[in-house]
């Protein structure tokens, strides 16, 4: 028993020894960089007209990226687990890609289909529609690597649920729509708000990709965690500092954010009210 022990708080030590090495000490570090000169100099720096616009742009491509990806993640996951099709193991498959493939990658494909040498970017062109360098091709960029989140939080989900409750629904007169809207979808509530979070969480943190597409001007084209690598090139390291501390505090939301959901990613049980009184009667 003394052995056994022993090897747990040896277990402990090392995983929370790693944890500090790896994790915790350098985040600390940049904290304590970034208020090295004061809390004045981290104000003003975050401030900044560049930092400014590059924070409100990432806020506005998670915006519009994370409800994008969450409708086409709860369609997906529904296709995936309600239908049979030829091609659905491709699919099933194709999905995780972004998890395979470097955002380096990503960013060049884009690219190449986008550009202005690219297969479309000719076409686009001649309609006044820029995609690379643009804002367009930053969503389309954070689009593509947080794709998976939704579905792969929905998809497992949607198989505990099972289809009993819809059909239960069909037969008390409730259509395909009304039904998921009133039975499938509560019941997946859990599953699309972790997904969502992790989601949000890829779209602000976003950097190879982006990096790519974006062009990377100052106060046009420019995320936040563009604007720390170029403030850290620079050698502005308070503006670095400042601006990660930032991406820091975002994360610590998102964090924060997913352990206010329940730890179970149950089903909800039973109808929802407008099916449940329409069964008592």
């Amino acid at each position: 028993m003394r052995n056994r022990g022993s090897g747990r708080y040896l277990l402990r030590t090392v995983a929370l020894g790693y944890l500090a090495a790896v994790l915790l000490v350098p985040v600390g570090a940049v904290v304590w960089r970034a208020f090295g000169d004061g809390v004045g100099a981290v104000w003003q720096a975050v401030t900044a007209p560049d930092a400014v616009h590059a924070f409100w742009l990432s806020l506005l491509i998670a915006a519009i990226a994370v409800p994008l990806n969450t409708l086409f993640g709860v369609a997906c996951a529904v296709v995936l687990v309600r239908h049979r099709f030829p091609g659905k193991r491709f699919l099933d498959a194709v999905i995780d890609l972004p998890f395979a493939i470097s955002p380096v990658v990503i960013g060049l494909a884009l690219i190449l289909v986008y550009g202005q040498a690219g297969w479309l970017g000719s076409w686009l062109a001649e309609r006044g529609i820029q995609v690379i360098f643009s804002l367009p091709g930053m969503v389309l960029a954070t689009v593509f690597v947080s794709l998976p989140y939704v579905v792969r939080e929905v998809v497992p989900v949607l198989r505990e649920v099972g289809v009993e409750q819809e059909e239960a629904a069909w037969t008390l007169g409730a259509g395909s729509l009304k039904s998921f809207l009133l039975v499938t979808l509560p019941s997946i509530r859990w599953g699309v708000a972790y997904g969502v979070v992790l989601t949000t969480a890829r779209a602000l943190g976003e950097f190879g990709a982006v990096t790519i597409v974006s062009g990377r001007l100052a106060g046009q084209t420019e995320t936040l965690t563009l604007y720390v690598e170029n403030r850290f090139e620079a050698f502005d390291l308070t503006g670095a500092y400042a601006a990660s501390l930032t991406l820091a505090a975002l994360a610590l939301l998102v964090l924060l954010a997913m352990t206010r959901l329940p730890s179970h990613r149950g089903t909800a049980s039973g109808f929802p009210g407008p099916l449940r009184r329409k069964e008592g009667h």
